[in-house]
């Protein structure tokens, strides 16, 4: 599958469960402080950065947007879905959402203080992953954010899984092997956090979160 087919297949799925999506998950923060309290990290080495604009990227209906929102960011929400950008719009109507792909963002070159990437990686084939991760280097700040989370592979052999998700398939990573196409792109880890699976999960993955920034000075690369 190619990553044209790929991401008209994911946009046409989540287009389609949109409104029930938005219903399941819309106080999935409530029970969540770990989730929270990365959240608010997130929000406050953002502001620190020195660049006031924020982006969600793979908003979905836009509750994590509203949060950081609260949380005193200047942040819009991007998501492939019309659907579900309809959703946030009607539900925020305060904020900024648009339809867009984290392939080639809307944003100019150097204006997020940080970005959130917030499992919406997970459908993205692997072999396209690292035109993505570019581009999250390109819309940030010297000295931005990016917080990346995502769930675990488990076979260290094998750096990507593909399973069953329920909407559209999708993708492990290992979290080293993650790391490592990070820094490739720019954009070095700070800290990881590893959230083992509860017996309550519907499944039964490690949740990563993985913290990284860009240099400072915007233009150091691993491959330059």
């Amino acid at each position: 599958m190619t990553e044209h087919d790929a991401l008209s297949s994911t946009r046409e799925a989540y287009d389609a469960i949109a409104p029930v999506y938005a219903h399941r998950f819309a106080d999935s923060l409530r029970d969540e402080p770990l989730e929270r309290a990365l959240l608010s990290a997130f929000a406050e080495l953002s502001r620190a950065s020195g660049s006031g604009q924020v982006a969600d990227l793979g908003c979905g209906p836009g509750y994590i947007t509203a949060y950081l929102d609260e949380l005193g960011l200047a942040v819009s929400g991007v998501d492939a879905s019309p659907v579900m950008i309809k959703l946030a719009r009607q539900a925020y109507p305060g904020l900024q959402f648009d339809v867009g792909s984290m392939a080639a963002l809307n944003f100019s070159d150097g204006v997020l203080g940080g970005a959130l990437s917030r499992w919406s990686i997970i459908h993205t084939p692997p072999q396209e992953l690292p035109v993505i991760l570019s581009e999250f280097h390109r819309v940030l700040a010297p000295g931005g954010y990016l917080l990346l989370g995502f769930w675990a592979s488990d076979d260290p052999s094998h750096p990507t899984q593909i399973f069953d998700h329920t909407v559209a398939p999708a993708y492990r990573w290992s979290p080293d092997r993650l790391a490592a196409m990070l820094l490739k792109s720019g954009l070095a880890e700070v800290a990881r956090t590893v959230r083992e699976p509860q017996p309550t999960d519907r499944r039964q993955f490690q949740s990563i979160h993985l913290l990284a920034r860009k240099a400072q000075t915007g233009a150091v690369r691993s491959d330059a």
